[in-house]
């Protein structure tokens, strides 16, 4: 392989490589990129070969040189044996290497199925870290190309289906704050246009997600970062924002997606608790809308999202806490795909050590 950066040329084209090819993800835009620039990373736009390419995110340790390198959801994979897309990634390690790199991680979502990958990874000299991302695992509903709501919609539980059907029935409206994706084409039989700003939108959807996380025990942040990220998301095309309303209670909820690599990914949502016995089935409807729009833009799978937790990642059982949204999503008719998780290779072990040593002195001195 002959591992490089990319030209302008190729920048130019880059989420077509990345992003919207099959396996793409979100994670290795250019815009990605660029937001992860704005939090001190440098970003690299490295070509694997003429035809796979790798957003790489680098910092560099303070004090005592050298760097860290992640490359986020990446490089994508799209069903190729699993030793092939090993072999690029041990090559962009060694090619980082020659760059000062002492560790490089990858968090590539491989299925677990395809074992060749992970074997050759860690063959490769790279080992299994703790995850990076909040999940490792996904819950999956795969889609026909020629499926339709009706098919998809019978896979669906009882319950489910009449909650969609109660919240339908209620009048819950729901607004798609979109700029790519499928055109309704002036209908509006799914998707109502909205009614104020995407800033607005997405501030009180920012709020909502601080209250579930008070409620659940985690923290939801840094706001603004967030906040920025979805508009600069949204505005390439890679974000869907759905909000559920009724026309006096106001929003009652939401669901960011992002579209990307023939799929659409739940990557947040949340409610207002305090509306859910006047409003039951509002996350019901706003997962079903989701699929919908997979549907109607011909994606393969609707990603549901993650409920499983550091540190073991696994499948959650009954009496976990993560049991009871797992249910509502496997209700979807979804299934859960292990994945094979983060893995990272030491390249230079004594700066390595001595980096993040500096990092953590340089931490607490900013205190």
């Amino acid at each position: 392989m002959s591992v490089r950066e990319a030209t302008a040329a190729e920048l130019a084209a880059w989420d077509g490589l990345t992003v919207d090819a099959p396996g793409g993800h979100v994670y290795q835009s250019r815009a990605w990129g660029e937001h992860r620039a704005t939090l001190g990373w440098t970003p690299l736009h490295v070509m694997l070969d003429d035809a796979h390419a790798a957003l790489v995110l680098t910092r560099r340790w303070p004090l005592v040189g050298g760097a860290s390198a992640y490359v986020p959801r990446g490089p994508i994979t799209a069903g190729e044996p699993g030793d092939a897309a090993a072999r690029r990634v041990a090559e962009l390690a060694a090619w980082l290497a020659r760059r000062s790199v002492d560790v490089v991680a990858s968090d590539a979502e491989v299925p677990a199925a395809q074992a060749d990958y992970g074997r050759s990874l860690r063959a490769a000299g790279f080992r299994p870290i703790p995850e990076i991302q909040p999940s490792r695992h996904r819950v999956s509903l795969a889609l026909a190309r020629d499926t339709d709501d009706a098919a998809v919609r019978a896979g669906c539980s009882k319950a489910t289906r009449q909650r969609i059907s109660a919240a339908e029935g209620a009048g819950i409206a729901i607004a798609r704050y979109d700029r790519a994706g499928w055109d309704e084409g002036g209908r509006r039989s799914l998707f109502e246009l909205p009614t104020r700003s995407l800033d607005d939108a997405l501030g009180d959807f920012a709020t909502l997600l601080e209250a579930t996380g008070e409620r659940r025990g985690f923290r939801f942040g840094p706001r603004e970062a967030f906040l920025a990220w979805w508009r600069r998301a949204h505005d390439a095309g890679h974000l869907a924002y759905l909000e559920a309303t009724d026309v006096v209670a106001g929003p009652l909820g939401g669901l960011i997606l992002y579209r990307h690599g023939g799929r659409l990914s739940t990557v947040h949502s949340g409610d207002v608790a305090a509306a859910r016995e006047r409003f039951p089935g509002v996350m019901h409807l706003l997962r079903w809308r989701a699929i919908q729009l997979a549907i109607r833009e011909g994606c393969t799978e609707m990603d549901l999202g993650g409920v499983d937790a550091a540190p073991d990642h696994r499948e959650p059982v009954t009496g976990d806490p993560m049991a009871g949204l797992y249910e509502h999503k496997r209700s979807f008719g979804a299934e859960w795909v292990e994945m094979t998780g983060a893995h990272e290779r030491v390249l230079r072990a004594w700066r390595y050590g001595a980096g993040r040593l500096a990092a953590r002195i340089v931490r607490a001195a900013g205190r």
